[in-house]
């Protein structure tokens, strides 16, 4: 799984820069992003949710929310930040490279603990339409070790 993400994300950026000639923002300042899907964590595939709030060219700020969907032991609830890159490595705005942090709480129930959620994570998008995209996101911490799912740009 790791493999396959970064492939997809090295793709994305050899594809973005052989293309671009300026590096475009994907979302402009004031820009909101709905993003939903699976999510990759510990032996079972969660659901999510979020929503990403540019607050800067480059910078985007948002939450999510993640809910476990085999045992229903555990929530997700994450405050996260991201940095494009887009601008500075000339990929155009139908393609999106980031990286960024998410700290938060997952709840445990049934018996499960609850603790502190820390993440650091790397992802990619694929814009197919002015409104809508493809993303992969790989990451490490205590929640989601990588996402795959769909944004919507408001």
């Amino acid at each position: 799984m790791k493999k396959l993400a970064f492939v997809f994300a090295f793709a994305l950026l050899i594809s973005g820069m052989s293309f671009a000639q300026e590096g475009e923002a994907p979302l402009a300042k004031g820009d909101k992003q709905l993003n939903f899907g699976v999510g990759l964590a510990y032996s079972t595939f969660p659901i999510y949710v979020g929503m990403d709030f540019a607050v800067h060219n480059d910078i985007t700020v948002g939450g999510q929310i993640g809910l476990d969907m085999a045992y229903f032991d555990w929530i997700s609830l994450m405050a996260r930040g991201d940095y494009h890159f887009n601008r500075i490595i000339g990929i155009p705005k139908d393609f999106d490279f980031y990286a960024g942090a998410g700290v938060g709480v997952n709840i445990g129930m049934g018996g499960h603990s609850t603790g502190v959620g820390l993440n650091l994570h790397v992802g990619g998008r694929w814009y197919w339409s002015d409104k809508w995209g493809l993303n992969l996101e790989i990451g490490g911490g205590t929640t989601f070790g990588g996402l795959l799912g769909v944004s919507m740009k408001f």
